[in-house]
């Protein structure tokens, strides 16, 4: 297993991200190929301890920033990280990619360079959050603002297999983010969207409120990248909050404070299960290859759980299993749950090598 990391993506390039690939290797038993500049590359590789470890570093001399332009960037850096990563996959010299980076940048380059998976018309990020309940997945966090009815199926097909086959859950229930339970309520896409849904044969179960994702109303929700990354967002800063509130509450008076060492351990597993560094990256669904997008900010923790999932991505032929449920929905006869067709070839969809959609924007930040 081969996953290759974008060692310059980020804000914490390259010290943080050398330090994540280490703790794969060592701890994961994949090999990591970084991709950036060789001689600084290998100058943290060796601060790091990982001389030894199953590491190699491809060249990359160029680096895109997090604040250019995506679709001009990569014109004119050919030799970034990102698009170099990439290239990688495409030759076969890796299995996956991780990037911290431009989120636009690395999705273009996926996009340009693997082509989508035939039967998909946007590759939409999926980012899998706590909830009461466990675990859920909000589809699209951010790479198409502008969405149409059939986009929204579309990501629900792709968000159920990543639910099946990556969290273990075998029957996804699939919701459409709203302002109301009802079906009347939404705006046109909405409408439209849970209309295609419920005729589609996933597990549609309907509208869902924004309070209701956290308490775990269904295990996939979908909604246009404009929609999820609010909700993303809003979400992170809603638990900074909400622990920063509580510390400050915490650290008044001795009494309070000796509630707090006893209760240590049960604080420390909420924060576990609050902190997204925990969690990974973001796969990009719908492109012909595993791309895992992670936090702009990511350390090694996050940046090793990124790598985790990439290789767990690999393993489950994710690829695979969204082509195959693709080809079913084009069909009569009705979806079947995710992971029940036979597998089909990794590599080589027929899907043509999309052109960058500039007309939808530049992706949001996930």
């Amino acid at each position: 297993m081969r996953v290759a990391l974008d060692a310059m993506g980020g804000d914490h390039a390259p010290r943080e991200l050398v330090m994540g690939a280490v703790a794969a290797a060592r701890e994961l038993g994949v090999e990591v190929v970084l991709v950036g500049p060789t001689a600084r590359i290998h100058d943290e590789l060796q601060a790091a301890g990982g001389g030894s470890l199953p590491i190699r570093v491809l060249d990359a001399p160029e680096v895109i920033g997090m604040a250019e332009a995506p679709a001009m960037a990569l014109r004119r850096k050919r030799q970034a990280s990102i698009l170099v990563a990439v290239e990688a996959l495409r030759r076969g010299e890796a299995d996956a990619v991780v990037s911290a980076g431009n989120t636009g940048a690395a999705m273009a380059a996926a996009l340009l360079t693997l082509g989508r998976i035939e039967g998909i018309d946007r590759p939409a990020i999926a980012a899998v959050l706590p909830t009461l309940r466990g675990r859920a997945i909000l589809v699209d966090v951010g790479a198409n603002v502008d969405c149409r009815p059939k986009h929204l199926l579309q990501f629900a097909i792709m968000g159920s297999v990543y639910a099946s086959r990556g969290l273990g859950i075998p029957q996804p229930r699939i919701g459409i983010m709203s302002n109301g339970v009802e079906e009347t309520k939404g705006n046109e896409l909405v409408i439209q969207a849970a209309e295609l849904l419920r005729g589609s044969g996933v597990n549609f179960i309907g509208n869902v409120e924004g309070r209701d994702f956290f308490g775990g109303a269904a295990d996939v929700v979908v909604c246009d990248g404009f929609v999820g990354n609010l909700l993303l967002k809003f979400g992170e800063g809603l638990a900074l909050g909400i622990f920063t509130l509580l510390r400050e509450e915490l650290s008044r008076g001795l009494f309070v404070r000796l509630g707090v060492l006893l209760a240590t351990p049960r604080l420390r597993a909420l924060a576990r299960r609050m902190d997204y560094t925990e969690h990974g990256g973001a796969p990009l669904l719908g492109v012909n290859g595993i791309c895992i997008i992670t936090h702009g900010s990511s350390k090694a923790k996050a940046i090793r759980n990124s790598i985790a999932l990439a290789a767990e991505s690999v393993r489950a032929r994710m690829v695979d299993t969204i082509r195959a449920d693709i080809e079913r929905l084009s069909h009569p006869r009705p979806l079947v749950s995710p992971g029940g067709a036979p597998p089909v070839r990794e590599a080589g969809g027929t899907a043509g090598k999309a052109e960058l959609p500039l007309s939808q924007g530049t992706p949001a930040d996930a």
